[in-house]
């Protein structure tokens, strides 16, 4: 029945291992080793002639059971949980790759993911374009016979544009490329990027998967070929691998993501319809609102809108500044997809590292904030915010 479980049901159930002691909630395995009843044994599961666990740097059953449950929230084979975002993103991308391959990324990256491939793998002779991701012409110009790997986010860190996932997805199929898709913006009950025809997806679990401010976690998702191909050895060998215990807080995260995602997209719509009427804001970037400059894409490839809105401030970073500590529900803080309403000023935190030049190519300005709506009462947000902007003045 799993198979046919919606994904409120499969993020309760999906998965579960139980020992022979029948417990409610997921065990934690906290063992680094396994024991083998013969030398026999220990043999072949060593050459993957019988099933089992070997090291928990290679797996574990509380890490299993994370790994089942979001392949069945996100329509793949098989996963792989790692120790961060980062994490994830890092193996996904250079797992695959050797010297002289290229990577076509979008210019609309989180400042740790261009680092990755603008600054790291040059340095083991990786090429690296980066494009304005929003017109697949620059995609297709950006290919060279040396093209491996395609990389983006959707909708982007923090101006929320978006990517047409199976555009570039086509793309990639005509010369064999593979495209790897950052979608912790999008979640996986908005956007659903293996549907659309890309081949791997990582996630930031510290965010909306866990999404209360507890622990760092990500995860790599993928068909099982290419996971057995490309990442089950460099995942072994390099060890970017979660704790169980992480992954168990993560599957109680898991458990209510539909019912807080739900609630911080509605929190989001109406603060983003908020703000694009008050006159200290010169614009508001939101998925879900009619103006945005790619709703079309939007209409085509997510069910949802986000639950992070992206604005701009009239009065640039001194606006931007008294904006926010002049809040008294949202907290400022660089994480996002928790279930407190959190703001962050691009400009001197996540993007900081980028050139202005660059930041300015992003659409990020002295004046952009964003917010990541939490799951507070609608009201009281949107009186924080009329109380903090009549502080900021004309």
């Amino acid at each position: 029945m799993t198979n046919k479980w919606r994904p409120a049901t499969q993020l309760v159930h999906g998965g579960t291992l139980r020992s022979q002691f029948g417990e409610m909630s997921e065990a934690i395995y906290m063992t680094q080793g396994f024991v083998y009843e013969t030398s026999e044994a220990a043999e072949a599961r060593f050459k993957g002639e019988t099933e089992g666990f070997i090291y928990a740097r290679y797996g574990s059953p509380t890490n299993d059971m994370f790994e089942k449950r979001m392949c069945m929230l996100e329509g793949a084979e098989d996963a792989r949980a790692t120790a961060s975002g980062m994490a994830a993103v890092s193996a996904a991308i250079l797992c695959q790759l050797k010297a002289g391959d290229h990577i076509v990324a979008a210019r609309a990256l989180f400042g740790s993911c261009r680092w990755v491939v603008e600054t790291l793998a040059p340095k083991y002779g990786i090429e690296c374009t980066l494009v304005d991701g929003r017109s697949l012409e620059n995609w297709e110009k950006a290919i060279t016979p040396k093209t491996k790997v395609f990389f983006l986010e959707s909708p982007t860190n923090p101006t929320l544009e978006v990517v047409d996932i199976a555009g570039v997805a086509k793309l990639a199929n005509q010369i064999g490329a593979k495209v790897v898709v950052d979608n912790v913006f999008a979640t996986p009950l908005f956007q659903k990027p293996l549907e659309l025809g890309a081949h791997i997806v990582v996630y930031s679990a510290t965010k909306h998967i866990d999404g209360q401010g507890r622990c760092l976690g990500g995860i790599v998702l993928s068909d099982k070929a290419w996971i057995d191909e490309n990442l089950s050895d460099y995942f072994r060998h390099t060890g970017p691998a979660m704790s169980p215990f992480n992954a168990w807080t993560l599957l109680k995260g898991v458990e209510t993501l539909p019912l807080r995602v739900k609630q911080q997209a509605a929190n989001a719509a109406k603060i983003a319809d908020f703000l694009a009427d008050q006159k200290q804001v010169a614009k508001v970037i939101y998925p879900g609102r009619a103006d945005h400059p790619q709703a079309d894409i939007i209409a085509r490839q997510m069910k949802g809108g986000s639950t992070l809105v992206c604005f701009e401030l009239k009065g640039g970073k001194e606006a931007a500044f008294k904006l926010q500590n002049a809040l008294d529900v949202v907290t400022i803080s660089n994480n996002l997809g928790d279930t407190r309403s959190l703001i962050t000023h691009p400009a001197t935190t996540t993007h900081k590292n980028l050139s202005e030049e660059a930041r300015a190519e992003l659409g990020i300005s002295a004046g952009t904030v964003r917010l990541s709506a939490g799951i507070e009462d609608t009201d009281d947000l949107l009186e924080d915010f009329a109380q903090a902007l009549a502080k900021v003045g004309a």
